[in-house]
């Protein structure tokens, strides 16, 4: 709470029905008194109906403060009365400090039945500001177990689950959570601190408790929020100047200051009597191994190599997050309780400040340096947060695709791998949704994202091919269907997209990419996985006219060759991985590509050759009715769109006074010298699909390479 005074709105409590009115008066005037002609000269006719408003509001503070005894509920009763009047002033007005501190020790103090005090509560909604003596006085009644257990429990528990260590685990708390949980049955808020306890010190709480909970505590800051700033809006309007009035400052103050502070390690609360310090060759002795080594001293990696027994995380785990030395600790050290923490701190921070889901938040670009904040530590941990992961599936659906795009999209790029079946409606379908509507700079962008996710996975789950894999088939199994359905949805969304933008060039060198990939999963990640691209992939990339695109396919193409020539050999030599045999349609496909692809590069035989249910196979009187000359040869190397400049140039080279680019010119002898300068521009691709799948420069090169060596 910030530590500021404000003429406008006096924060002493009322001593006096007078001293009320006159606060009151200030308050409803926006924090001036003005004199009685002034105030004749500006009221409006709604003079009259505020008077009444003001004149309840009093009434009903002065009743809530002087209650002592028992009060309950009923109809038309003069508790019902106040009440009322109450949250009418507050959802329109707002409620002046003096008022919200008395509400506060009404609904807190057990006065009042439950509902009479859950209604106080939920009408604590501040005019200007929340006083500082508030949450002092909501900490101090909630300690004296003067309210309802319903009111009390989560709101203790919650603060309790943030500030409590392993140290602070002791054997009577632990009953009394056992005797509410026996009591109340298993709430979230009881088992959210047992399982803090349980994973501080495991041999005190024995019991089972259920499995972890995606929310602990139900974050109610939510409607609270939406009504302070309908009370603003309604009472101020929205103006910059109105915006600082109502905050209690001159000037707008970035709330980049509130995340840095989180970011920054606080001092140390541990003991550090027997800590010493040698300042000549910066080294930390201690000589109680029960003591803590304050982390805000730690400043280089031999410090956290030689107390790396002795370290304690700071209360704001926020910090951890831009401290490399601290986050190495977090990779070593492998503490649940540690993650639970920054998970519970991470998830909340980012609900709270998202842009595009808390009403009038124009602070993107201290949130953008928050995101970039938690990708630079997932990256450092190559691994990613559970929380951020959470974020994501909750906020994709109300996302624009605009508002911090490029952080979003790092964001998706450390999804935790997991057997998470719903994966499909919370990232599949909201994120199919922005790409099909959004620019070709937001698919590429997309497709760049799921190209490092796919990565991401991979690198995480490695299988080593000397290790025994009986015992975790089922493992296996789910990543590899969680892989293959990556895969699949990326050859969809590619499919609709080139058609949607007429088979752009740039668009099609990131699907190639993404695919650059897929072809090298089996020998490269040591998954038993090979998916071939979808016809409306291959055919657009076979015929484009960018040589970097096709260059690139006849790269994959060869990939995908060696990989199914070593998992079929591997089969036959018995070798394969938990007996996960690739399926004969992924060698029918491919063997239908090569066809399509040898016939039109090489043999000017894909019209007739093809024989992919949605190739290039056409009829010849059909053929004939294009009138088109040299139909047959239009795709091989030589006139195939993406060639002609190098076939220009190659003319030049060979015949630099013949003008006319006669393309029949390149045949026997030159067709070959033809290939070696393709070769020599860069296209290595092209080399290595075309002798791997052509059995005359296969074995020419083959020789050619025996040669060399003798």
């Amino acid at each position: 709470m910030k530590r500021r005074s404000c003429s406008r709105t006096p924060k002493q409590p009322l001593h006096s029905h007078h001293k009320s009115q006159t606060d009151l008066s200030a308050w409803r005037k926006g924090g001036r008194i003005d004199s009685e002609k002034s105030l004749q000269n500006n009221q409006s006719a709604n003079d009259g109906k505020y008077d009444s408003q003001k004149g309840s509001l009093e009434q009903a503070l002065s009743y809530f403060e002087k209650v002592q005894d028992y009060v309950a509920l009923k109809k038309k009763s003069v508790v019902q009365k106040h009440l009322e009047a109450v949250e009418s002033t507050a959802l329109k007005q707002g409620l002046p400090p003096e008022g919200f501190e008395i509400l506060l020790k009404a609904a807190l103090s057990g006065r009042f039945a439950d509902t009479v005090n859950t209604r106080l509560l939920k009408s604590l909604i501040p005019a200007s500001v929340v006083p500082e003596s508030s949450v002092v006085t909501a900490v101090s009644w909630l300690c004296v177990s003067k309210c309802s257990g319903s009111t009390q429990c989560p709101y203790i528990c919650h603060l309790l689950y943030l500030l409590t260590r392993r140290e602070n685990v002791k054997p009577f708390r632990i009953r009394i959570l056992l005797d509410l949980q026996a009591k109340m049955g298993m709430q979230s808020h009881l088992q959210a601190l047992l399982s803090l306890y349980k994973l501080f010190c495991p041999q005190h709480v024995t019991i089972t408790l259920p499995g972890k909970m995606k929310t602990y505590f139900k974050n109610s800051e939510g409607p609270w929020k939406a009504a302070i700033t309908a009370v603003r809006q309604r009472t101020q309007g929205t103006s910059p100047l109105s915006k600082a009035v109502f905050l209690g400052i001159s000037q707008p103050q970035s709330r980049k200051r509130k995340w840095n502070a989180q970011l920054v390690i606080p001092a140390s609360s541990a003991n550090i009597n027997n800590l010493e310090e040698d300042r000549e060759n910066n080294s930390f002795y201690l000589y109680s191994t029960n003591e803590f080594f304050p982390v805000e001293q730690l400043q280089t990696f031999p410090q956290l190599l030689q107390n790396i027994h002795h370290l304690e995380f700071p209360s704001q785990m926020g910090s951890v997050l831009a401290n490399p030395l601290l986050l190495h600790y977090m990779n070593c050290v492998k503490d649940e309780s540690i993650y639970l923490r920054l998970y519970y701190w991470m998830g909340q921070m980012l609900q709270e400040e998202c842009t595009w889901c808390v009403v009038d938040n124009p602070y993107e670009e201290e949130f953008k340096s928050f995101l970039e904040t938690i990708y630079k530590a997932e990256c450092f941990l190559q691994d990613g947060f559970s929380a951020c992961e959470e974020f994501l599936y909750k906020t994709l659906p109300l996302w624009d695709g605009f508002c911090c795009r490029s952080e979003i999209l790092r964001l998706l790029t450390w999804i935790p791998l997991s057997s998470f079946s719903d994966i499909k409606s919370y990232l599949f379908d909201p994120l199919a949704q922005l790409f099909f509507t959004s620019s070709i700079y937001f698919k590429c962008s997309v497709l760049e994202s799921l190209k490092e996710l796919l990565q991401n996975w991979l690198n995480c789950n490695v299988i080593q091919m000397d290790l025994e894999f009986s015992s975790v088939n089922t493992t296996l199994s789910g990543l590899v269907n969680l892989v293959a359905e990556l895969v699949h949805f990326v050859g969809w969304l590619s499919t609709i997209a080139l058609r949607l933008e007429n088979n752009s060039t740039l668009l099609l060198y990131f699907i190639l990419d993404f695919y650059g990939t897929v072809c090298d999963i089996y020998l490269k990640y040591n998954l038993p996985l090979l998916i071939m691209p979808p016809a409306g992939v291959f055919y657009p990339a076979l015929l484009s006219m960018d040589s970097v695109n096709l260059n690139q396919l006849c790269y994959i193409m060869y990939r995908y060759r060696t990989n199914l020539v070593a998992a079929k050999q591997n089969e036959l030599s018995k070798k394969q991985i938990l007996q996960f045999k690739f399926s004969n349609q992924t060698y029918q496909e491919y063997n239908q590509y090569i066809v399509a692809m040898v016939g039109c590069l090489w043999t000017s035989s894909a019209f007739q050759k093809d024989i992919h249910p949605q190739g290039l196979c056409m009829d010849d009187k059909l053929l004939s009715k294009t009138a088109v000359k040299e139909l047959k040869n239009s795709f091989n190397i030589v006139y195939h769109p993406a060639m002609m400049g190098y076939s220009v140039q190659f003319l030049q080279q060979i015949c630099p006074d013949d003008t006319t680019f006669n393309f029949k010119f390149i045949k026997g002898k030159k067709w070959d010298w033809y290939l070696e300068y393709l070769y020599t521009q860069g296209l290595k691709g092209l080399k290595v699909f075309i002798e791997s799948s052509i059995s005359r420069v296969s074995q020419a090169s083959h020789s050619k390479a025996g040669n060399v060596e003798a």
